[in-house]
């Protein structure tokens, strides 16, 4: 997909985004380049902005200024609907998932240009073999990390362009978190762009090929991951963090 201009490899472009949720003003100019077919990591401290900026970007907080660029469309002020549609899905941090459907239901639903393409079912439950194990149950008696696979297999049923994926990890046991990175692993390799929100630091460092970090409502670092991973001053100095530690 070509990007935005000045910047052909854009999946995303944020320019000078401002946001509020309520009174409070959440977000104080936020820039940000999300590359086409890798994986951003959005680092920061709890109420930085974070969350607010994945919503933001799926049209579920109101902007005030600034705009929005999804490859050649300003999509600055769309509902929702219509992102999804264009191809940007969103994984919450509450996973979203029906409890009281079945995992197979759960699918369909979220299926929204028809039935299931075969292939591509066979593909996302070769991704995460637990929703085949527990296909016809429901959803709501699944683990958490069976749940946050179903909620990203709901994300991905069909083509993306864009994953916007918020704080997958929180609450799983260290196995499935292992679990959770083979599977995004593999996502990236079939170049889909992904912009992940994640506090676990040796998870999104694992993943990671950029990386952007917030602090009040800005983004106060962009660079690559890997010359993060290997700055234990500059992770102190971003995230009060050192090498080896989870945020």
């Amino acid at each position: 997909m070509s990007g935005a201009s000045g910047n052909p490899r854009a999946a995303l472009t944020l320019s000078g985004i401002h946001a509020n949720i309520d009174q409070y003003h959440i977000l104080e100019g936020v820039d940000l380049v999300v590359p086409a077919g890798e994986l951003t990591v959005l680092l920061g401290r709890n109420g930085a902005g974070k969350s607010t900026t994945l919503r933001t970007i799926m049209g579920l907080t109101t902007i005030k200024a600034g705009r929005v660029r999804f490859g050649d469309h300003d999509i600055t002020g769309w509902p929702t609907p219509r992102i999804a549609r264009a191809g940007i899905a969103f994984v919450p941090e509450h996973m979203g998932v029906f409890g009281q459907l079945t995992v197979r239901e759960n699918l369909v639903l979220a299926a929204i240009n028809g039935p299931m393409d075969e292939d591509r079912l066979a593909w996302l439950l070769d991704l995460f073999p637990p929703l085949k194990k527990f296909w016809d149950r429901p959803a709501g008696n699944l683990s958490g990390g069976q749940k946050q696979m179903l909620a990203i297999g709901r994300a991905v049923i069909e083509p993306r362009q864009l994953l916007l994926i918020d704080e997958p990890t929180k609450g799983l046991a260290p196995a499935i978190i292992n679990d959770l990175a083979d599977a995004l692993e593999q996502l990236k390799a079939e170049k889909v762009s992904i912009l992940l929100v994640e506090q676990n630091f040796n998870f999104s460092r694992r993943l990671g090929q950029s990386v952007a970090v917030m602090n009040d409502g800005r983004v106060v670092h962009t660079g690559s991951m890997a010359e993060l991973a290997t700055d234990d001053a500059l992770q102190h100095r971003l995230l009060g963090l050192g090498l080896g530690a989870h945020q």
